[in-house]
């Protein structure tokens, strides 16, 4: 005879899904010495972005009939507080129209550290699992505790004394997932000053990643939602903007079954990182599953990995 069990409903987290486009693509993400340089430098940017956004517009077209495409910018405003929104988003949306771009949702970076009191970088960061390298012993600290996370084994650091006394040579770093060769990668999430958390451009960056994937949730509940823009004029205080803003009257959403960034190539090695943290992030089993469903549903299924689902267009920057 079987047993009747009775559930607290309330115990159980139900992962609400978002709405999600074919494609979030990315209109560039620049440094304060790009907006100090003025409207000039970003003309540059969005001329050479055009032209990478057509050839990615192309490629969904060809996929899909009626491809669902949002467009997005994120500004800096975590590492540096440079400038005011009131003068520095009208700069961008300007000469983003001026190169024939509309840009649908714009972020603060600050927003992927924490965005409607809830502390996103800080949450991904414990969804982190590092994999363990074979034959690692556990000498080194989690990454909780030191704050980096490498793609495999680091060269060993054990003292002596630790080996019995035993002296040990030097030995290579080796990845964990090694084709012939090893490509070993060390980053750092975060560093400490004035006993205050600053979390890396990377950690940011996979933060936002994962929020355009539609992968981001608080106890189920999705974080780093849009707000429609309705407003002539934008703030002279970044925190009087909202995290994420909407611009246009789009349909597509911000969140999507695959990303696509346009940037410049010195962003290369951050984006290195970002893939790798992306690699060893437990994303909630709800959203994963919402967002595989939809996108076989559509014929447009994704990889199980999730830094697969990351694309990027890299363009090189003219000589100054």
């Amino acid at each position: 005879m079987s047993e009747a069990v009775f559930k607290e409903t309330a115990a159980e987290l139900r992962t609400e899904a978002v709405p999600l486009a074919h494609l979030s693509l990315e209109l560039g993400h620049l440094y304060l010495e790009d907006f100090e340089a003025g409207p000039e430098r970003l003309a540059g940017h969005f001329a050479e972005v055009r032209i990478w956004a057509d050839a990615v517009r192309a490629s969904v077209a060809r996929r899909t009939r009626r491809p669902r495409i949002s467009t997005c910018f994120l500004v800096d405003d975590y590492f540096t507080r440079f400038s005011a929104p009131a003068d520095l988003i009208p700069m961008v949306l300007r000469e983003a129209e001026k190169a024939g771009l509309v840009i649908d949702y714009l972020a603060r970076e600050s927003a992927c550290a924490i965005a409607d009191r809830v502390e996103l970088a800080e949450s991904v960061m414990h969804r982190l699992v590092e994999s363990p390298p074979p034959g690692s012993c556990g000498f080194r600290p989690p990454v909780s505790q030191t704050g980096w996370l490498a793609n495999g084994r680091r060269s060993p650091t054990m003292p002596a004394a630790a080996l019995g006394g035993r002296a040990k040579g030097w030995e290579p770093p080796r990845e964990t997932a090694a084709r012939d060769h090893s490509i070993f990668m060390d980053v750092e999430l975060w560093s400490e000053k004035d006993g205050r958390r600053l979390w890396s451009c990377p950690f940011l960056a996979a933060v936002w990643q994962l929020a355009r994937l539609g992968l981001l949730r608080h106890l189920g509940l999705p974080v780093l939602t849009w707000t429609q823009w309705q407003g002539a004029d934008f703030p002279h205080d970044w925190d009087r903007l909202p995290p994420l803003i909407k611009l246009t009257g789009t349909d597509a959403a911000f969140s999507a079954y695959r990303t696509c960034t346009l940037m410049s190539n010195r962003f290369l090695a951050v984006e290195d990182a970002v893939r790798l943290i992306l690699d060893q992030v437990d994303v909630d089993a709800g959203a994963l599953e919402q967002v595989a469903r939809r996108s076989a549903a559509e014929g447009m299924p994704v990889p199980d990995a999730i830094a697969q689902r990351a694309a990027y267009v890299f363009y090189e920057e003219p000589l100054r």
